[in-house]
């Protein structure tokens, strides 16, 4: 079976595109420097871009190729839909893809490349297929009670350590990966590994971008790295053989068995299909609860209506996703020469959409700033893309955005986020790594009894 990896668009960097750029191109923001997220999304710069130059080429540096950047909601939904003409797979969704000689750790960077998110159609559908099953509203209802007790255990852990706690080291990160690894079928003894995997490749991208401040944080970091990742490819190795000899009721037997073509998948593409839920399926779904939070603070009146009517809860959710944009781009590179809102792009050039650009949209969401969970379009978000590349995990990550703040109102109806927190250079998603609250309100003091089961 051929790899995605063996002929991906390596960048050339290409610095100035083939044909003329009919808009201009403002500084001010380094879309592929990915310590310049670390203050959230350039939303200022969205809007200039949005209004005065919405498929804008963007330069990077001699060894990456620039790209244009898509600003506007309708012409991301359009790149999306045009899958014939905008590829996954020419170039990954990887904002850059360099030389072969620079792919290090050896297993890491094919498995980035080899998944399902990175395949056209009809490779795609047919590989989707074979996994939705974990992703219909069937399974969704069937794993939501087993979230509901964990929901219930987290809030516990909280209410014991409050007043004041970390929402994301206590909450975010710990629920998604929860039931993950119930989707995915891990075992319990094999939990642990996965939390340190997930913490060491999170920092691996911190220490690309400030790599003295991760020495600093962590001395052993760069000495860990490797055998740890080395752990989990061999982990992914043997539970893939397991699964194919012993299958089972869950996701990773889901993807042990899916063929392409009819081939079974070889190991390339079954470590880069188990990680890709891993990682993508918790990382949306802790940055919208940890942004929903943050919202929530800022927007106390929106508050004061769920709290009087819970049944406003799906709409809030709704609401918070497009405003959180979790997912910060996806990128796509041309099959042809073609042309987007009048700009002339040629084969192999890539563009980058920005989905929180597109979720700020002003002639789409009017007001877009604001927070307004009454919009007549609250659920035409593309927080989480468009097309037959929407995510697969959408209605998991809803269901437990959803779960999460019936139960989180319930007891802590005044959780106030302090205005402390950290978010991680990375230029992919908007990772919310530490997010300080009071489960009781400003300056709020632990109750002289609490509700902890």
């Amino acid at each position: 079976m051929k790899l995605i990896s063996d002929d991906i668009l390596i960048d050339s960097g290409q610095q100035r595109p083939i044909h003329e750029a009919i808009y201009p191109a403002f500084d001010g923001f380094k879309f592929a420097d990915p310590a310049a997220w670390t203050k959230g999304h350039p939303f200022d710069q969205y809007k200039k871009m949005r209004e005065q130059a919405p498929v804008m080429w963007s330069p990077v540096d001699k060894e990456r190729s620039g790209f244009w950047s898509v600003t506007r909601f309708e012409d991301i939904k359009n790149v999306e839909l045009a899958h014939s003409v905008f590829s996954s797979q020419r170039g990954s969704i990887n904002m850059a893809v360099p030389e072969r000689k620079h792919w290090r750790p050896k297993k890491l960077m094919p498995a980035a490349y080899n998944s399902l998110i990175n395949l056209d159609e009809p490779a795609h559908r047919e590989m989707r297929m074979q996994q939705s099953d974990f992703f219909f509203p069937a399974y969704v209802a069937e794993v939501r009670d087993r979230v509901s007790v964990k929901i219930d255990s987290l809030l516990d852990e909280m209410e014991r350590k409050g007043p004041v706690v970390d929402f994301v080291k206590m909450f975010s990160e710990e629920l998604p990966l929860f039931t993950l690894c119930e989707m995915l079928g891990v075992d319990e003894d094999d939990r642990p590994k996965v939390k340190v995997w997930m913490h060491h490749l999170e920092l691996a991208a911190q220490f690309l971008s400030n790599p003295w401040q991760t020495f600093l944080s962590e001395p052993m970091f760069p000495f860990r790295f490797n055998p740890v990742v080395n752990d989990m490819f061999a982990y992914g190795e043997r539970v893939m053989a397991d699964r194919r000899v012993n299958p089972r009721e869950d996701l990773l037997t889901a993807i042990a068995q899916s063929k392409l073509g009819g081939e079974l998948l070889p190991q390339e593409f079954l470590d880069g299909s188990w990680l890709l839920i891993i990682f993508a399926g918790n990382d949306t779904s802790r940055n919208s609860l940890s942004g929903t939070i943050r919202l929530m603070t800022e927007f106390p009146d929106q508050r004061a209506m769920v709290l009087k009517d819970p049944s406003l809860i799906p709409q809030m959710s709704e609401e918070a996703l497009r405003m959180v944009s979790p997912v910060i781009h996806m990128r796509r590179t041309a099959l042809e020469d073609t042309e987007l809102n009048g700009q002339k792009i040629a084969k192999d050039e890539k563009l980058v959409l920005w989905y929180g650009a597109a979720n700020r949209d002003a002639d789409i969401f009017p007001d877009p700033d604001t927070f307004n969970m009454h919009r007549s379009n609250v659920d035409k978000h593309i927080a989480f893309g468009h097309g037959v590349h929407k995510c697969l995990g959408s209605r998991i990550a809803k269901m437990q955005l959803r779960l999460a703040f019936e139960k989180i109102f319930e007891r802590f109806p005044n959780i106030h986020w302090t205005g402390k927190q950290s978010i991680s250079p990375n230029p992919l998603v908007h990772a919310i790594s530490s997010l300080q609250v009071n489960l009781y309100g400003p300056n709020g003091k632990r109750p002289s009894q609490v509700a902890v089961k």
